[in-house]
């Protein structure tokens, strides 16, 4: 993209798309059909940070809370989020899906991306939370914790780097549960817009806001 190379471009981009169900009753539909609104949005976002040059990008599918919502709206998002990880699957990606696989509502077809998995030319690597919950992230950490090393390696999530910066749609302000500890020093950049209302230009601050950051990871 024209005049990147004069950006100081973040590593990693985590991706929070909120606001789907709000979207939906707000333009006259079913909560439930807000989120495959979002499919086309998260593939325009994706060329995007390929265009700039993004290394590593995260998006959030959905929870191991989300699964309490009522029936018809679960359906709904874990089809979602087959349909765009198989969309995502057809780019030069390196792709993996992290989530709770053990439970039922885990989408049996996606099992095959669990571990990275090249596509094309590989070139940007992309993960994806699918059933994913904090808890279950550290669940499998040792008893010696002292040790950053080991802390990293006992994550489920463990092949996923830390993050630069989380842009959320939906204008809440948290984390929901994002990758904690790759989260810790993330910065967070927040947009009032629902994520199926995403416009190209919305990234294009984020990258332009996260500039004016001092990054000093604590330093």
């Amino acid at each position: 993209m024209k005049g990147c190379d004069r950006l100081r471009l973040p590593n990693h981009i985590g991706i929070i798309p909120d606001g789907n169900r709000r979207w939906a009753e707000s333009n006259g539909f079913q909560k439930q059909e807000g989120y495959k609104y979002g499919l086309a949005p998260g593939l325009e976002l994706l060329k995007l940070a390929q265009e700039y040059g993004i290394n590593e990008i995260t998006y959030y599918g959905f929870t191991t809370d989300n699964v309490k919502r009522p029936k018809i709206q679960i359906e709904s998002f874990v089809k979602a989020c087959v349909e765009a990880v198989n969309i995502i699957a057809k780019e030069n990606v390196s792709l993996l899906v992290i989530g709770n696989t053990q439970s039922k509502i885990f989408p049996k077809e996606l099992l095959k991306y669990t571990k990275r998995t090249k596509i094309g030319e590989g070139g940007t690597k992309v993960n994806f939370l699918v059933n994913y919950g904090w808890d279950w992230d550290i669940s499998n950490l040792k008893n010696n914790t002292s040790n950053r090393k080991n802390i990293i390696q006992g994550l489920h999530s463990k092949d996923i780097s830390r993050i630069d910066l989380i842009i959320r749609w939906g204008g809440r302000k948290r984390l929901s549960g994002f990758l904690p500890l790759q989260s810790v020093y993330s910065d967070i950049y927040t947009i009032d817009s629902m994520w199926p209302d995403f416009k190209p230009e919305q990234f294009h601050d984020a990258l332009k806001w996260y500039q004016t950051q001092d990054v000093t990871l604590g330093g």
